[in-house]
C-alpha cells in the first residue's frame, strides 16, 4: 500500500499537467468571443489559432533537445510557468494584440509541455500500463477542453461580477481562474522527486532528431500523429459549420457540435484507459480506426439531425485514443529514443495547424469534402496498427 501510495505521488502532480495543456483549446473561445466584442475581421481572428499552434512546428524539435540536456521535469515546470503568465496577460485588455501574445504564450508553454508530459508520464509509471496512462491523460485533457468555454462563458463573467467589473470581456476572469491552477500545477510538481529513466547516451541533436526519420516505420508513425491531430482540430473547428450547412442545424444549436465532440473524446479515453490495462494497443489502433472511418462515412450520407449527433460522438470515440496509442507504441518500440521521437511527434501536432484549413476549403468544392478528407486519413492510420518497428 506504501508503494502504491508513494506512486500515486508522483504520478498526480505529471497527470495535473495535461489538465493544464488542455488551456490552449481555449483557442476557439478566443476566437468566439472577440468575433462578438470587436469590429476584428474574421479573417485576421484566425491569427489566434495560428499563433497558438504554430509553435509545434517550431520548438518540438528544439525541447527535446533541451530535456534530454537538463530533464524532461525541469522543462515542463518552465513551460508551466509560461503557460501560467500567458493565461494573466489579457489583463491588460480584450484587444486582438493582447489575445495574440496570450495564446502565443500559451501555445509556445503548450508546446513545451507535451514535448516533457509525455515521456515523464511513461517514466514514472509501467511500461505495460503506458498506453492505458497515456489515455487517461487525454481523458484529463479532455476534461479541461470540454470545461474550458463553460468556464470562460459562465464561470468567468460571475467572477467578473464579483469583482465589480462591468466592462468588455469578462471571459477573461476564466482565464485567470486556470492561471491560478496553473501556478498550483508548478509548485507540486516542483516539489515532487522524480526519477527519470536512461536514454540513450548518444548525444542528441537537432540532426539527430531528423535522422531518426529515415527510420521508415518512425517517419510514418510521425506522419500518424500528424493526421490524428489534424482530424481532432479539423472536426472541432469545423463540425458546427458541416452541421448547419448540410442539415440546417441552427447556428448556435451547431455550436454544441464542440460540446457533444469534446464529451464523447473525454467518455473515449476513460474507457481506453481502462481497456488498455489489458488489450494489446495495436488491436485497440485498427478497431478505433475502423469505428472512426465508418462513422465518418456514416455523417456523410445521413439526412437526420438525431443521426448526425450520433456520429458526430461516434467520430469522436474512434478518434480520441488514437493520439496516445501511437505515441506509446512507437516510444515502446524505441524507449531509449524517447526524448528525439517526443520533440518529432509534437512538431507533428502542427497538423492542427494545416488540415482544418484543408478541410475547410475541401467543404467549399463540397460539402463532404472535408469528410472524404478525414476519411482518407484515418485509413492512413488503419495502416499504420500493421507496421513492424524496423531493426
Amino acid at each position: 500500500m506504501d508503494m502504491k501510495s508513494q506512486k500515486s505521488k508522483i504520478v498526480l502532480p505529471v497527470l495535473l499537467s495535461f489538465f493544464v495543456i488542455s488551456f490552449v483549446d481555449l483557442v476557439g473561445t478566443g476566437v468566439d468571443e472577440l468575433k462578438q466584442n470587436s469590429n476584428t475581421p474574421e479573417y485576421l481572428l484566425q491569427l489566434i489559432p495560428f499563433v497558438a499552434f504554430i509553435w509545434f512546428f517550431l520548438l518540438s524539435v528544439p525541447a527535446g533537445i533541451w530535456q534530454a540536456k537538463i530533464g524532461k521535469k525541469r522543462v515542463l515546470n518552465v513551460a508551466i510557468l509560461i503557460t501560467t503568465v500567458g493565461l494573466f496577460v489579457p489583463v491588460l485588455g480584450n484587444t486582438l494584440p493582447v489575445i495574440l501574445v496570450a495564446f502565443s504564450l500559451l501555445g509556445i508553454g503548450n508546446t513545451i509541455m507535451q514535448v516533457a508530459a509525455n515521456p515523464l508520464l511513461v517514466d514514472v509509471v509501467s511500461d505495460k500500463k503506458a498506453s492505458s496512462f497515456l489515455s487517461l491523460s487525454q481523458f484529463i485533457k479532455s476534461v479541461g477542453s470540454m470545461i474550458g468555454p463553460f468556464v470562460a462563458a459562465v464561470v468567468g463573467p460571475f467572477l467578473a461580477n464579483l469583482f465589480n467589473y462591468e466592462g468588455a470581456g469578462t471571459w477573461r476572469f476564466g482565464l485567470y481562474l486556470f492561471g491560478i491552477i496553473s501556478l498550483s500545477s508548478f509548485f507540486w510538481l516542483s516539489v515532487t522527486k522524480i526519477e527519470e529513466k536512461a536514454v540513450s547516451e548518444e548525444k542528441v541533436s537537432i540532426s539527430s532528431c531528423f535522422k531518426l526519420l529515415s527510420n521508415r516505420y518512425i517517419a510514418l508513425m510521425v506522419l500518424g500523429i500528424f493526421a490524428v491531430v489534424g482530424i481532432d482540430v479539423a472536426l472541432n473547428s469545423n463540425i458546427g459549420t458541416f452541421l448547419h450547412l448540410k442539415l440546417g442545424v441552427g447556428e448556435e444549436m451547431a455550436k454544441y457540435g464542440k460540446s457533444v465532440y469534446f464529451f464523447a473524446k473525454m467518455v473515449g479515453t476513460f474507457a481506453g484507459a481502462i481497456i488498455l490495462m489489458k488489450w494489446d494497443p495495436r488491436k485497440i489502433l485498427r478497431i478505433s480506426s475502423i469505428v472512426a472511418i465508418l462513422a465518418v462515412v456514416a455523417l456523410a450520407f445521413t439526412s437526420n439531425e438525431i443521426s448526425a449527433w450520433i456520429f458526430v460522438g461516434v467520430i469522436s470515440l474512434g478518434v480520441s485514443n488514437i493520439f496516445p496509442l501511437i505515441y506509446s507504441i512507437t516510444v515502446g518500440d524505441y524507449p531509449q529514443r524517447s526524448n528525439e521521437i517526443s520533440g518529432l511527434m509534437m512538431m507533428a501536432i502542427s497538423g492542427g495547424a494545416i488540415f482544418p484549413f484543408l478541410v475547410g476549403l475541401s467543404m467549399n468544392y463540397h460539402l463532404n469534402g472535408g469528410l472524404w478528407l478525414i476519411s482518407a486519413l484515418l485509413i492512413f492510420i488503419f495502416f499504420l496498427a500493421r507496421l513492424s518497428p524496423s531493426k
